[in-house]
């Protein structure tokens, strides 16, 4: 049978991997971290969530950016100092503000289509992933986020989506824990929640009992297209010495190194890191269990979302920041984050929160970047942002597909292993 590399082990890499192997093809995933889903697949906000469909790609996106700019704690922040990389991005996603209600519209459709995948993959593997179908929140301060968000609504309709609006009484029945005052919201109740990490590994899982290879501590050099396939070159582990591996087709899964191995290989893949912040915040007492919120919620204004991991965590993440490739923890980025909690859901301790960062990797469109490259044998399923979770069952079982129409099948002997030879 033919022979796939995937590059990248987080959520778009391991689905990817699921749904190819379930094709009858043998597959074989390169990640450079020891384990499946320890970056941008680690902590997110944990929302699957197609009413957050919405794309960026709008002119208030702009302004906000500039207003915003000097402001450490700002939803939005884009660092000022010139960059060639972030400034052409930036101008490509202005170009594409002309298809914000289309690329909305098209999302939504991709997010709903993933729901089944995902939910039957996890039924069918028995995997425990916090699951909690109780349906998202949207909540407005004022009349015109409310008002935003219903012109919004129209564009969700179109793509499929159920999304009701719902007063501030209905609100707190939705939800008795929270108290604050608001405007109103909008409800949509096939929206869910879950842990992005513990549904990775465990799928991660099934792979290797279907006889999926992963590659872990593997550095990955170079790829490079030989003609009949693609080869891997990589590192792996403390080992220093580099290995070579070939197959008949490759699919790129590698989040914000995507742009790099896309170059590689004469393709254009103008993904740029986006940083998003969260916490999680452990529900050690009762008060604490009884004070937080089980069903999800997406603060518009604030931009942050939530997820009710179980009984004793509670995720709340948000943000926005363009400052390249930059992996820290900023005191002052995740501060609000806990002062939102404190504020909204005061009977929370917040003694003991989690925090963390992840670059998204986002496309100027908004869209993730699905499909066949300018070589034969090479495949790309990334750039999906902040809906990566949301959106990537969909697009994994879009890739195999491909794959499945322009890669036959062989009739040969399945590989038993991939053979590493020593790069000359």
């Amino acid at each position: 049978m033919s022979h796939i590399a995937v590059i990248g082990a987080g959520i778009t890499g391991v689905t990817t991997a699921y749904a190819l192997v379930n094709r009858g093809y043998s597959v074989t995933v390169f990640d450079k971290h020891r384990y499946p889903a320890m970056q941008t697949s680690f902590a997110n906000g944990g929302q699957l969530s197609a009413s957050n469909a919405e794309v960026w790609t709008q002119a208030s996106t702009i302004l906000k950016g500039m207003k915003w700019m000097l402001r450490k704690d700002a939803p939005l922040l884009v660092n000022p100092m010139p960059d060639w990389h972030k400034y052409s991005w930036m101008a490509e996603f202005v170009s594409n503000i002309p298809k914000y209600e289309q690329n909305t519209i098209n999302t939504v459709r991709l997010a709903l289509a993933a729901r089944e995948h995902l939910f039957s993959w996890a039924e069918q593997e028995q995997i425990d992933f916090d699951l909690e179908t109780r349906g998202i929140l949207h909540v407005y301060a004022d009349k015109k986020g409310f008002d935003h968000a219903t012109r919004v609504n129209e564009l969700l309709k179109q793509g499929g989506l159920e999304r009701n609006a719902v007063s501030v009484d209905e609100m707190r029945k939705i939800e008795p824990a929270l108290s604050a005052d608001f405007y109103g919201g909008y409800f949509t109740p096939s929206d869910s929640t879950g842990d992005i990490h513990k549904y990775t590994r465990g799928l991660a899982k099934a792979c290797t009992r279907m006889g999926v290879e992963f590659e872990f501590d593997a550095s990955v050099s170079e790829l490079q297209h030989t003609g009949p396939g693609v080869s891997v070159s990589f590192t792996s582990g403390d080992n220093p010495e580099l290995n070579r591996a070939n197959f008949d087709g490759l699919v790129v899964c590698a989040g914000i190194e995507s742009r790099r191995f896309a170059s590689q290989l004469t393709d254009r893949v103008n993904i740029y890191p986006v940083k998003g912040y969260s916490i999680t915040v452990e529900l050690n007492d009762i008060d604490s269990q009884q004070g937080a919120p089980w069903v999800s919620l997406l603060d518009d204004d604030a931009k942050i979302v939530t997820s009710r991991l179980g009984d004793d965590r509670f995720r709340i993440a948000g943000t926005a920041e363009f400052n390249g490739v930059n992996y820290d923890i900023r005191d002052d980025r995740i501060r609000p984050l806990t002062q939102w909690c404190r504020n909204l859901f005061p009977q929370v301790n917040t003694d003991k929160v989690i925090p963390w960062a992840g670059l998204r990797p986002m496309m100027p469109n908004m869209m993730p970047k699905v499909g066949a490259g300018k070589l034969p044998g090479v495949y790309y399923n990334t750039g999906h942002g902040h809906l990566g979770w949301t959106l990537s069952a969909a697009t994994a079982d879009m890739i195999a597909r491909s794959v499945e129409g322009s890669l036959p099948r062989k009739n040969v002997v399945t590989h038993t292993g991939t053979e590493f030879k020593k790069a000359s």
